[in-house]
């Protein structure tokens, strides 16, 4: 690709869905994945217990051999609960389930972009953890021109495999972005300056979440906890990165 789809010069960069971090990843120091319904969230709901998550970005037969392989509990679609497999992509079910050492989590969106990370650091972002992702970056000197960081958004799907950009992973990019320039990370890209202001301009993030088409997609679906949990501004200092293919929980630079 040429390389100005890079955004080449800027220490900060926003991309979206799996292709825009495949393509990023070869560019940039780490890679934020940001997937707020319900991926990253659901990372970090999972690695506060103590969990190893594993990021799987297919949903079908190869993911129970892939959690078998790993002795790791698999994670199904929030459907498809029972009372022998309780752990699903949904963060209200995993704070609800039973503890996994080790968990599974199938994804075609977030996953999918760790996925194409190659061996890029890779840590997931969300509303819940902004803050302390974006100090935890800075902290360690990524988000400059030397060691630039791309802060991908999830997205979804349209019926027809399209990437649909999605309003929430905007605001949780922007949120992460925005902490990154508040600890003096920069230059800020044209696209994650626009992702930042994104976030500062929405006076309210919950209840734009919640009115927003994925947010209405999960209450009617009856799921609204999920949005609910989604929407907790920084109530996290857990960090997941990954590493040899598993997200665990760093402190918050500064913590222990």
């Amino acid at each position: 690709m040429t390389d100005w789809f890079l955004q080449q010069g800027h220490g900060v960069r926003f991309e979206w869905g799996p292709v825009g971090a495949r393509e990023l990843a070869g560019d940039v120091a780490c890679l934020v994945v940001v997937d707020v319904l319900s991926f990253t969230t659901s990372v970090t709901v999972a690695v506060e217990r103590g969990t190893h998550v594993y990021p799987y970005a297919w949903r079908d037969a190869t993911a129970r051999a892939f959690a078998d392989a790993r002795e790791a509990e698999l994670a199904v679609g929030r459907r498809e609960m029972t009372p022998e497999a309780p752990w699903s992509l949904s963060p209200a079910a995993l704070r609800r389930a039973p503890f996994a050492s080790r968990l599974v989590l199938p994804s075609p969106n977030g996953s999918a972009i760790a996925a194409a990370a190659g061996g890029t650091t890779v840590i997931a972002g969300c509303l819940r953890n902004a803050t302390a992702v974006g100090r935890r970056l800075a902290a360690q000197g990524y988000g400059t021109e030397d060691r630039p960081v791309g802060v991908v958004a999830a997205g979804e799907r349209w019926p027809d495999g399209s990437l649909r950009p999605a309003l929430e992973d905007l605001l949780g990019a922007g949120a992460i972005i925005a902490e990154l320039r508040a600890q003096g990370a920069g230059p800020l890209s044209p696209e994650a300056s626009a992702a930042r202001a994104a976030f500062m301009g929405t006076p309210d993030v919950a209840d734009t979440v919640a009115d927003c088409v994925s947010g209405r997609e999960l209450t009617r679906g009856g799921f609204p906890d999920d949005v609910v949990i989604a929407t907790e501004l920084d109530a996290s200092t857990a960090v997941p990165v990954l590493t040899d293919g598993t997200f665990t929980a760093v402190p918050e630079a500064g913590r222990r």
